[in-house]
């Protein structure tokens, strides 16, 4: 405990030094104190932290605001909050933080106890092993960069394993590009996507991503494992009529099959033409591809929507997977959403699991699937094939 880097920001002078005995007591010696959010952003521009722990209710700069301004910094810490207020709120609270690409690792009510301090310190050593690097902050990359990271094989699609809660087996994958940089070392997406979608380059993206994914895919079958993968695919691009052609084209030229490839529609654009989003949504479908309704339960996805398009499978957002065990509220509605898929004769997947608990509850309340780093980060293809042998009892069968 002790490498880490704590910001505490609480306005009450009295709170503020219980807060930093608290974190002693527990062998945290990195240990910085703010008042107010302007001065906790003062300290947070000038140097590095692992962790912020922060009140809601403060004056000036209240703690949604100040939420708000660290995502104009470049390394953004993991986040906790605390408050009086009601749960619901602090729940909010969260949902802000994490559209902004910010891991909250605990929402604390007041008063605050030892255990949930040094239960804080156990999810941020947690962070540590699986994302040793928090930072989404996207990068400003030239388009003549970017063309080069994919024709030379920088830009790779790792895949990150959803099991089944039924047997214990993986069922499938979900295909998640990384950029591997020979300056900067390994990017995650948030870190360039960006600066995709500004070059225009979002549709060679996603051909990169297919091919890659087909052809990992005959590799895994060569041993005896057929396993069906998921790609995202920003809806917007479906305003280019001719796109559920070329994937099948593309699919079909690498030697693969349109029953075991996937597409999550994501939620971040759509399409300029409303009827455009059904139109290509079907004609997926028609080809054989399987369609899945992605982030459902945050952003601006729709039960019409859910039902009007014919989506094979429910992918459960991660903001109501982070809090179902503890909020009773958030539970109630992940068990109407698991039912609600269910009944519509879709494949139910819950995104970010990240504990034990989370898995029992999604597992009791009989979702069909699961992914998240509590069964395993996106990882190369190779690595992948690794977990199909290693990882018994598995749904496929080795070869003999």
């Amino acid at each position: 405990m002790s490498n880490f880097q704590v910001l505490i920001v609480e306005d009450q002078p009295f709170q503020l030094a219980y807060l930093e005995n608290l974190f002693r007591d527990i062998g945290v010696k990195k240990i910085e104190l703010a008042e107010n959010g302007n001065e906790a952003m003062m300290k947070l521009e000038s140097q590095g932290f692992d962790l912020i722990l922060t009140d809601l209710m403060m004056p000036e700069l209240d703690g949604i605001q100040f939420i708000q301004r660290l995502a104009e910094l470049e390394v953004r810490p993991a986040l906790a909050i605390m408050s009086t207020s009601s749960r619901k709120i602090m729940a909010g609270a969260c949902l802000v933080a994490n559209a902004l690409g910010i891991d909250v690792l605990e929402q604390i009510s007041k008063p605050v106890m030892p255990s949930a301090i040094s239960a804080l310190m156990i999810k941020l050593k947690n962070l540590s092993k699986v994302r040793p690097c928090s930072v989404h902050t996207s990068r400003k990359f030239s388009r003549k960069r970017l063309l080069s990271a994919i024709s030379s094989g920088q830009l790779q699609a790792w895949f990150q394993p959803k099991k089944s809660l039924q047997n214990g087996s993986i069922v499938s994958a979900e295909a998640l590009v990384r950029w591997v940089c020979p300056e900067l070392g390994i990017l995650q997406p948030g870190q360039f996507l960006k600066s995709i979608e500004l070059a225009g380059l979002e549709e060679e993206l996603l051909f990169l991503m297919i091919e890659q994914t087909v052809l990992a895919q005959a590799c895994w079958l060569e041993q005896g494992f057929q396993v069906p993968v998921s790609i995202n695919l920003s809806p917007h691009l479906l305003d280019r009529q001719y796109l559920p052609d070329l994937i099948c084209e593309q699919v079909i030229r690498f030697g693969g099959s349109t029953k075991n490839i996937c597409f999550e529609l994501t939620e971040d654009t759509m399409p300029s033409v409303p009827s455009n989003y059904v139109a290509g949504a079907c004609r997926l479908r028609m080809k054989g591809f399987g369609l899945s309704q992605d982030d459902f339960g945050n952003g601006y996805s729709s039960f019409y929507n859910l039902v009007a398009t014919p989506f094979t499978e429910l992918k459960i957002d991660r903001a109501l997977i982070y809090n179902c065990v503890e909020d009773e509220g958030v539970a109630s509605a992940l068990k109407s959403i698991i039912k609600l898929g269910r009944e519509l004769g879709l494949d139910v997947v819950a995104e970010g699991v990240e504990t034990q608990e989370q898995l029992a509850l999604l597992r009791q309340f009989e979702c069909h699937a699961v992914q998240g780093f509590f069964i395993s980060k996106a990882i190369p293809p190779d690595s992948f094939m690794k977990i199909l042998f290693d990882d018994n009892p598995l749904g496929y069968t080795k070869p003999s």
